[in-house]
């Protein structure tokens, strides 16, 4: 006997290639902790977090694109689909990540990107270990794949420079047994800077790089570590060489027994930083001041400025969340 598929949720109508009418924007939900009253000047005081749209697997990586749409992973369902203001969600690329047969929940999928100087994309792939370049046809070009021989862990997230270097993270979560994973080549879970064709590791010392951030003059790289034993966000001072120094414990989240870790992160106009972390994003002063969290109800994972500028999307376990700020989001390098 022969079954029909019927596509009965939006998510289903999507996949199934059809049109559907995107579902009514949520307003108001979660919350904002105010820590420092600075934070009143970057997130006003009558600001709404807002729900674009919901049901997906794992949301990642998310990258304002100049025509309006907002791309972003689905990590644990290895698809890349983009989404509108108003919640219209589209699937770009299938097995986004590479072909998997790991068990359902895994994150095999793709992951952070970022644009190039010809307005394309750069994304990384947790199963197929690499990072590519995604043409306007969507045609996969490798990129990076291995460090002096040996295959990469699981690219996680990256970040451009203004001398055209990029810099990225690379964790084994894409591994199914991440350290102990026999398929591991590199020995360490390390930070990387990829320039004129040559890859250098700047950071070796972190059980798990995760977001990437630069300060807006260029010369500070912060980087996330998600481990449950040291729940922090590390601040390096960037000579202009490319490499780095003074490594230091820029915030901390141990004090936390919110489910979640630090994790994707981006920077305003004004240099403060929002990470992700437990229970929501961490807002923070240049200098370190924790000002405040912008709390989801689902633990997030990555954020982006999107529409005006002012606008911070956030991906969130399942969802996509939106909430509008004062100030300017520090302008992508590349469009």
């Amino acid at each position: 006997m022969k079954y029909a598929i019927v596509c009965t949720s939006f998510l289903m109508l999507v996949a199934c290639g059809q049109k559907a009418s995107a579902p009514p924007v949520s307003k108001g939900v979660g919350s904002i902790t105010r820590v420092s009253p600075e934070l009143d000047g970057i997130v006003p005081t009558n600001a709404i977090i807002e729900k674009i749209a919901g049901g997906f697997g794992f949301t990642e990586g998310p990258l304002w694109r100049e025509d309006g749409h907002l791309w972003f992973s689905d990590v644990t369902a290895n698809v890349l689909r983009s989404i509108t203001p108003g919640g219209e969600v589209k699937v770009l690329l299938e097995k986004a990540g590479g072909a998997s047969d790991a068990p359902a929940g895994s994150f095999i999928g793709p992951n952070g990107m970022v644009a190039t100087v010809e307005g394309l994309v750069l994304l990384c792939q947790h199963t197929n270990r690499r990072i590519v370049q995604i043409d306007r046809d969507m045609k996969q070009t490798v990129l990076i794949d291995k460090y002096e021989g040996k295959r990469l862990n699981s690219p996680n997230d990256l970040v451009y420079n203004s001398d055209g270097s990029l810099y990225f993270t690379d964790p084994p979560y894409g591994l199914p047994k991440q350290d102990d994973d026999p398929a591991k080549e590199l020995k360490f879970n390390g930070v990387f800077r990829y320039k004129d064709g040559k890859l250098t590791v700047l950071v070796k010392d972190l059980a798990r790089p995760n977001g990437i951030a630069l300060s807006p003059d260029g010369k500070v790289l912060y980087v996330s570590n998600s481990d449950e034993k040291q729940k922090i966000w590390m601040r390096y001072a960037l000579a202009e060489d490319g490499t780095v120094s003074n490594g230091r414990i820029f915030a901390s989240a141990m004090v936390s027994n919110e489910p979640g870790l630090p994790d994707g992160m981006k920077v305003d106009s004004q240099g403060n930083i929002y990470g992700t972390g437990p229970g929501g994003v961490w807002v923070f002063s240049p200098s370190g001041i924790h000002l405040g969290i912008i709390k989801t109800p689902e633990t997030p994972a990555n954020v982006a400025w999107g529409d005006d500028g002012k606008s911070l999307y956030i991906t969130a376990t399942t969802s996509i969340y939106r909430v509008k700020l004062s100030v300017t989001g520090e302008k992508p390098l590349y469009r």
